[in-house]
C-alpha cells in the first residue's frame, strides 16, 4: 500500500522536504497539485525528513499538497518500440508519440560485474579520419570529447551517429538549445539513421532536475539492448551541463561545495555513469562518447578535470578540428594492429611530420628562412589539414589509409619519410 502524506515542510527551488518513514534513497514519489500529477525522486534521506527533486519544477507546489510514495526508483520502458523514438529527460515522449509504459526497468542500476566484461577488441569505424586513423574508437570505451563553446561538437556527434557501424545509438540531450535539437532530430531523420536511434532530450528551457536523470535514461536503455547482443553506441551532449545541473541541486540543499562551487561527490557522479561502458563476455557493448564543454578552454576545470581521470582518453576539438596533439584513444593500440599492416606506420609518421610542420609554422612567423624540408613541410601541413583533419571528410579507414601514402608519396622521398621498406614497396607511389 502506497502511504500519502498531505504536509510539505519546506519548498528550495526544485526540491521539497516532507517527514516520512519507511522511505528508500532514490524512491520515486507523486506530488499531488492543482494543476495536476508531478514526479518527485529522494536525494536525502535526514532521520524523518526526506528530501525530493520535483522534476518537472516546483512552480504550482504548495505546503498542503499530497505526496505518495510508489515503493520503486525512476523507470524507463525497455522494448523494441523505443527505436526512433525521442523522449525527455524523464522519459516522456517529445514526438507526440503514445506514452510507453511495458517492461519497465529501473534507471538507477549498479555498473556491470568485472567478471562479465572482456578485454576491448573491435573498433568501432566512423568514417573520420582523424578518429579512425589517429585515434581509433573501441568498442566498450568511454571517451569525452573536450571542446569550448562555439566549436561544431555537436555535428561531429551527428556524423558519428549517421557513420558509426554500430546497431544502435542512443543520444543522450543535456541542456540542448531547442535549435540543437531540432538539428540531431532532422539530420539523422533526413540520413534515415532515426529508425536506428533513440533520443533522450533536455533542452535548456525544461525543468533542471530532469538534466540529471537523462544519463541513466540513455544507459539503463543501452544497458538493455547489449545484453541482447546490439552493439550500443551512446552519445552524450553535454556532461558540463549535467555537472551545473548537480551544482544546483547542491547548493539548493545546502551541501558543502568543492572546487568552483561543485558538489564534493562530483567525481563519483560522473563514475557512475562511464562505468557503465562495457562489453559483454556473452552479449553486446556499451560505448560511451560524451560531450564535455571547458568554460574559458581551462583543462583544470573541475569537470574535464574529474573526467580525465575516468576515461580512456579524450578528443580534443579545436578550431573546428579534432586537435592531434590534444587527443588520445587509449585503447586504440587494442585495435589498429589489426586493420591494416600500414595502419600504425601511418598513425606514428603523419603526425611526426604534422609536428615538423608546426614547428616550421613557428620558424616562418620569426622570420626565419626556410630550407628545401621546410617548404615540403609547409606543402604537406596544408594538404594533410585539408584532406584529412578537417571534419566535412568522409571517408572508410582503407581509403583514408591510402590518402596518407598518396600525400606522402607527393611531398616527400621514400627515404625521407623513415618507413619500412617492406612497406614502401607495397603503398608507394608516385603521380
Amino acid at each position: 500500500m502506497h502511504k500519502t502524506y498531505n504536509e510539505i515542510i519546506q519548498i528550495a527551488g526544485d526540491v521539497i522536504t516532507v517527514e516520512a518513514v519507511d522511505v528508500g534513497y532514490g524512491e520515486l514519489a507523486e506530488v499531488q497539485t492543482r494543476a495536476g500529477m508531478s514526479l518527485a525522486q529522494v536525494i536525502r534521506l535526514d532521520g524523518a525528513r526526506v528530501s525530493l527533486q520535483v522534476l518537472e519544477g516546483s512552480r504550482g507546489v504548495s505546503t498542503n499538497d499530497k505526496v505518495r510514495f510508489l515503493r520503486h526508483p525512476m523507470q524507463v520502458s525497455f522494448s523494441e518500440n523505443l527505436l526512433g523514438r525521442i523522449f525527455t529527460g524523464s522519459g516522456k515522449p517529445r514526438d507526440h508519440g503514445p506514452a510507453l509504459m511495458d517492461n519497465l526497468i529501473s534507471i538507477s542500476g549498479p555498473s556491470v560485474n568485472p567478471a562479465k566484461r572482456i578485454v576491448p577488441r573491435n573498433m568501432i569505424r566512423t568514417g573520420v579520419p582523424m578518429i579512425d586513423v589517429f585515434n581509433s574508437l573501441v568498442e566498450s570505451q568511454k571517451l569525452p570529447i573536450f571542446s569550448v563553446a562555439g566549436e561544431p561538437y555537436n555535428p561531429l556527434l551527428a556524423r558519428i551517429a549517421m557513420q558509426a557501424e554500430v546497431d544502435l545509438i542512443i543520444l543522450g540531450g543535456m541542456g540542448l538549445k531547442y535549435d540543437d535539437y531540432l538539428f540531431f532530430r532532422d539530420t539523422l531523420e533526413q540520413h534515415g539513421s532515426l529508425s536506428k536511434s533513440i533520443f533522450f532530450i533536455h533542452t535548456a528551457s525544461d525543468p533542471t532536475v530532469e538534466c540529471l536523470l537523462v544519463p541513466d535514461m540513455c544507459l539503463a536503455v543501452a544497458e538493455q539492448f547489449a545484453l541482447q547482443g546490439k552493439r550500443v553506441l551512446v552519445l552524450l551532449t553535454d556532461m558540463t551541463n549535467f555537472c551545473d545541473s548537480l551544482k544546483e541541486v547542491a547548493i539548493t540543499m545546502e551541501q558543502i561545495p568543492s572546487n568552483r562551487g561543485y558538489p564534493g561527490d562530483l567525481y563519483s557522479q560522473l563514475a557512475k555513469r562511464y562505468e557503465k561502458a562495457v562489453d559483454f563476455d556473452s552479449a553486446g557493448s556499451i560505448t560511451v562518447l560524451a560531450v564535455t564543454t571547458m568554460p574559458g578552454d581551462d583543462v583544470t576545470h573541475p569537470v574535464p578535470d574529474n573526467t580525465g581521470y575516468i576515461t580512456e582518453g579524450q578528443f580534443y576539438l579545436k578550431g573546428g578540428r579534432i586537435e592531434p596533439f590534444g587527443s588520445l584513444s587509449r585503447l586504440k593500440q587494442q585495435v589498429n594492429g589489426k586493420t591494416r599492416d600500414d595502419h600504425r606506420a601511418i598513425m606514428d609518421r603523419m603526425i611526426q611530420l604534422y609536428a615538423q610542420y608546426r614547428e616550421t609554422l613557428e620558424k616562418r612567423s620569426m622570420g626565419f628562412r626556410m630550407s628545401a624540408w621546410d617548404e615540403k613541410l609547409l606543402r604537406y601541413g596544408q594538404r594533410f589539414e585539408k584532406e584529412m583533419m578537417d571534419l566535412s571528410v568522409n571517408i572508410p579507414l582503407e581509403k583514408a589509409l591510402d590518402l596518407g601514402w598518396d600525400i606522402l608519396s607527393e611531398m616527400f622521398e621514400p627515404a625521407e619519410v623513415g618507413m619500412k621498406t617492406v612497406l614502401v614497396e607495397k603503398y608507394w607511389w608516385k603521380k
